[in-house]
């Protein structure tokens, strides 16, 4: 991952937690995040977990729904609302997202069309690793809250979110093979 500021390793019995962290600060209070994480799963249960798009909250951790209103062609539109604990206090987002499928090339792109952030814009990247029977699967988010949401809670909790959300998809790809 390029210029990675913070790596975090969360390396347990099972073969694919490994995770690789980058954040960037850009401006007006805009962060880059990318986690990255090695799996045995296939290419195809991937792919189907991620593109489930009206189950995705029963796995997703504090995703409370995710709707597929939209669909032409590889061109999705999803309404989805997430919830967090700040502190004891309920915070929840609703974002509604453009989403571009690219199977031949393991991309789901995604941008913002409206919701509760300035930016909210990324990637889902799966690719194989050569020479292995691994793949990559790969989380990429561009993210700029409103001026009344504070940066630096959002950001701390945007990385374990990250981390939880790659490996809720390993396990339910993983799952949907057995």
């Amino acid at each position: 991952m390029i210029n990675p500021q913070e790596s975090v390793d969360h390396s347990r019995k099972d073969d694919y937690r490994t995770i690789e962290q980058t954040m960037e600060k850009l401006s007006s209070g805009t962060r880059r995040l990318a986690a990255q994480l090695t799996t045995t799963a296939s290419f195809n249960s991937l792919w189907n977990v991620l593109t489930d798009y009206d189950r995705l909250n029963l796995y997703i951790p504090n995703l409370l729904s995710s709707k597929k209103i939209y669909q032409k062609n590889n061109n999705v539109h999803l309404n989805q609302v997430g919830a967090q604990d700040f502190l004891g206090m309920k915070f929840s987002a609703e974002v509604t997202i453009n989403l571009f499928e690219e199977k031949e090339l393991g991309l789901l792109k995604f941008n913002l069309i409206k919701g509760d952030f300035r930016k909210f814009e990324g990637s889902w990247k799966i690719q194989k690793i050569k020479d292995t029977s691994k793949n990559s699967l790969i989380y990429d988010l561009t993210v700029q809250g409103c001026q009344w949401m504070p940066i630096g809670m959002i950001e701390k909790r945007l990385k374990k979110d990250l981390s939880e959300n790659l490996i809720a998809v390993d396990r339910q790809a993983k799952a949907s093979i057995k």
